[in-house]
């Protein structure tokens, strides 16, 4: 599996998802820099987390316009898998590459801290390790991470089975209390209609090794390299 991690200025993610990429799972991963415009030869695009340049306009709304993104979006309308984690979420979201907006939390609260979720939908290759119900521990980090979709394409995504992760207890109920930043119907991760581009809040990269705190991003970055290993892309 060859991934390509997109770095934009402000991005402060791409190495730990470099790291938890090729020191924890073995993948071979390379540093793309958002003014280049070739992704020929990769199997799997990761926008990181991070700050990138323009979040003072809107989260992503600037990074969108990126030689990088015109490049992305072809990848994505091949088939290509995509993962966007937390910042790289709303730069697909302003990209158009997944539908909604990310707006600031609830509380208007920086949230940095460790998170519960639920698998809702394990036939992903972004979950494909998971089983339905199954309850992760991963961190977040992020003031504009508060879902938003309207009612109709709530309901298309929900029916769909297109909302992959909700914030939840440990014993995987969805409730209010469980929820860090007041997203829709406590929504923290979405794949497009097609399932190749999955958008996440919290930080699957950051637990990839039990020396930073767990090993449940495993199941997420584990299973893009299951996927691409057994010739799905």
């Amino acid at each position: 599996m060859k991934c390509a991690v997109v770095v934009f200025p402000g991005s402060n993610c791409d190495a730990d998802v470099y790291h938890a990429l090729t020191d924890d799972l073995g993948v071979d991963a390379h540093y793309v820099w958002h003014r280049e415009s070739d992704i020929t030869g990769y199997d799997v695009v990761v926008l990181p987390g991070g700050f990138s340049y323009g979040d003072y306009l809107r989260a992503g709304a600037i990074a969108r316009f990126s030689p990088v993104m015109v490049s992305v979006q072809r990848f994505a309308q091949r088939g290509g898998l995509v993962l966007g984690i937390c910042n790289g979420f709303q730069i697909l979201v302003e990209a158009g590459l997944l539908p909604g907006a990310l707006l600031k939390n609830d509380n208007l609260q920086f949230r940095c801290e460790w998170t519960t979720l639920r698998v809702d939908n394990h036939c992903t290759p972004f979950t494909s390790r998971c089983r339905k119900g199954q309850v992760l521990s991963l961190p977040i980090a992020h003031g504009e991470g508060r879902y938003h979709v309207d009612s109709d394409t709530l309901k298309e995504w929900n029916d769909a089975g297109r909302i992959v992760f909700r914030y939840a207890t440990a014993e995987g109920d969805a409730c209010r209390e469980a929820n860090p930043n007041g997203s829709l119907h406590n929504i923290a991760g979405i794949v497009n209609r097609e399932g190749n581009v999955l958008g996440m809040m919290p930080h699957p990269e950051r637990a990839t090794n039990s020396l930073v705190g767990g090993e449940d991003g495993r199941w997420v970055l584990g299973s893009l390299v299951d996927y691409v290993e057994r010739g799905c892309v």
